[in-house]
């Protein structure tokens, strides 16, 4: 079937070839992940849920950029209570779509773009594609990957990335078991293909329903971890002048002076 181009999307393109729907994220330089991409990600993954021909959803960047992260300027004050819901609403999105989730990832990975690769079921990188979750150093804490990450990664390596805000490669990601598999920049085409080609030949229904059962369990001690970490982000963390501080010297392209308060 000839492949089906979804262009009303400002963020995002959709390609619908069954039973594949690829998604990328558009927004140059580094698809950073603001507000209207959030409400595009949630409705985009939501119609491809609903279609019957899709076994498979890729989520990738373009330019060769996965993502830098969420927009910074949408954590002040007046906005992140609603940007943090619109996020993790992608994010439950993703977890909880019949679909096989695939992330591709080159690039930046870093922040709420690693958060979004990580949501999904399988991920495959470049090796030398940079991950991290650098939130620490603005006086923040990545929500997602503090509810899930330690499960998979375990919890000390988790704590590495979490509260140093360290970067590790493409290579390392898959190593620590944050991506599935690393793949060289001149192998990487080929090997997706074939990833995604053994995907193609499997069973629909069987893949959904695996899915279902792998994930029952887990799925609900996610929505709840998620849920208080939110919790402590808006009730806690926001109303610190460490919080404030980290993120108005981020917009203003200056070294942070934390209180510890």
């Amino acid at each position: 079937m000839a492949t089906e181009t979804l262009s009303r999307l400002s963020r995002l393109s959709i390609q619908i070839e069954p039973p594949v729907a690829r998604v990328t994220l558009s927004h140059p330089p580094l698809n950073v992940i603001d507000i209207p991409m959030m409400d595009e990600l949630a409705s985009g993954i939501s119609e491809i849920d609903a279609l019957s021909g899709i076994s498979v959803l890729v989520l990738s960047g373009a330019a060769r950029s996965f993502s830098a992260g969420v927009d910074v300027g949408a954590h002040t004050p007046d906005r992140v209570a609603r940007m943090l819901g619109k996020f993790h609403a992608v994010i439950r999105t993703l977890i909880t779509t019949r679909k096989v989730t695939v992330a591709l990832v080159e690039g930046h990975s870093l922040g709420g773009g690693a958060e979004l690769a990580m949501a999904c079921d399988l991920v495959y990188t470049t090796d030398d594609a940079q991950w991290g979750f650098p939130e620490i150093q603005l006086g923040c804490f990545p929500p997602v990957a503090v509810s899930a990450l330690s499960a998979l990664i375990g919890q000390k390596r988790a704590a590495q990335l979490i509260l140093t805000g360290s970067p590790i490669s493409g290579k390392e990601a898959a190593q620590t078991g944050l991506a599935t598999e690393a793949f060289d920049q001149s192998q990487w085409r080929e090997a997706v293909d074939q990833k995604l080609e053994r995907l193609r030949a499997l069973s629909a229904s069987t893949l959904a329903l695996t899915k279902k059962a792998m994930y029952a369990w887990d799925a609900i001690h996610f929505d709840k971890g998620l849920a208080r970490a939110e919790k402590i982000y808006l009730e806690e963390l926001m109303r610190t002048e460490d919080a404030g501080e980290g993120i108005q010297a981020f917009l203003e392209k200056r070294k942070p002076e934390w209180k510890g308060r």
